[in-house]
């Protein structure tokens, strides 16, 4: 989701590798798309625009998200159906909406920019802000409860698992310490701590050394990898004969769930050694993308937080008796 936003306008990330891909799986009278981590909606108003019969159902847990895309999407209001929620959720959601199965599936998954733009969300190393991280400013759990109440086997387990932290059992240590003189509510201090707890050497190379503490606070915070778990395989289920799902990713965790998940459905789980296939093992999608497709030259010159962008996709070809 990492949008940019300001005086540019709000540049969606591989915009039209994203409509080519979901495109020849909407060309039907009344199709539906499911924009499980809308944001400002970029993706979405292109794919409205696209697509005159196209009912799109956006989801996001992030209010001021919600109220952006109520305002965007205005002249295409009668085709949208919006939604405060999680993307694990998804199931829920078209039960509500009333919707059977579906002819697509977006995932822009990770950061926007205004959360990581506005200081007092917190996201950010670069601001001194209270620790709050919270893509869903209603749920009680903040980055500042997380740091002062984990003990350090979870901190570290947190920091090596969701940052890919080397460093993660020193972070974590040094937080225990700098906690126990005064609560740790602000995102400086947090930063400082952390750069005094890596290495020197290391410190000199490889950008913010609180850069990879920041993304394993906020995904803990957000369980962003648990929702994608359940989001991607309910919206996998919930596709149509053709649908299609385009997934993009941020770093090497989301990418690594997405893969699996795509893979677990496209290959043949029939037996070793059988003369046939059998039917009922047969994959039931395949893939669109070989490996995870990078942004062009020419969007990373236009929209230089897309760099860490990584695209899959794949296209039901079966369904279950």
């Amino acid at each position: 989701m990492q949008d940019d936003v300001g005086t540019g306008g709000h540049v969606p990330v591989m915009l039209e590798r994203v409509l080519e891909l979901l495109g020849p799986a909407l060309s039907g009278p009344s199709p539906v798309v499911v924009d499980a981590n809308l944001g400002l909606g970029g993706h979405s108003e292109a794919l409205l625009a696209a697509h005159p019969g196209l009912h799109l159902i956006g989801i996001d847990r992030d209010p001021f998200a919600i109220d952006f895309s109520t305002r965007r999407l205005r002249p295409y209001a009668g085709r949208t159906t919006l939604v405060h929620a999680s993307s694990a959720d998804l199931d829920d959601v078209l039960a509500r909406a009333g919707r059977g199965p579906i002819d697509g599936a977006l995932f822009d998954l990770g950061v926007s920019s205004p959360q990581l733009d506005e200081a007092e969300r917190g996201f950010a190393y670069s601001y001194d802000a209270p620790l709050d991280m919270r893509m869903d400013t209603s749920q009680e759990l903040t980055a500042e409860l997380v740091v002062n109440t984990y003990g350090a086997a979870e901190l570290a387990r947190i920091l090596r698992e969701y940052g890919e932290e080397r460093f993660a059992q020193r972070v974590a240590g040094l937080i225990i310490r700098e906690r126990a003189k005064e609560a740790i509510t602000s995102t400086k201090r947090l930063a400082d701590i952390v750069r005094d707890a890596i290495p020197a050497a290391t410190r000199r190379t490889g950008g913010n050394p609180a850069k990879r503490t920041f993304q394993a606070l906020r995904i803990e915070v957000n369980a962003e990898l648990s929702a994608l778990e359940v989001a991607l395989p309910a919206a996998l289920d919930a596709l149509a004969l053709g649908g299609r799902v385009v997934v993009l990713s941020y770093h090497s965790l989301e990418d690594r769930l997405t893969k699996q998940a795509l893979t677990a459905r496209t290959r043949d789980t029939s037996p070793p050694g059988l003369p046939v296939p059998l039917p009922a093992h047969q994959p039931r999608f395949r893939l669109l993308t070989r490996g995870a497709e990078l942004p062009s030259d020419e969007e990373l010159a236009r929209n230089p937080r897309a760099a860490s962008a990584r695209l899959r996709a794949a296209e039901r070809i079966r369904v279950d008796d």
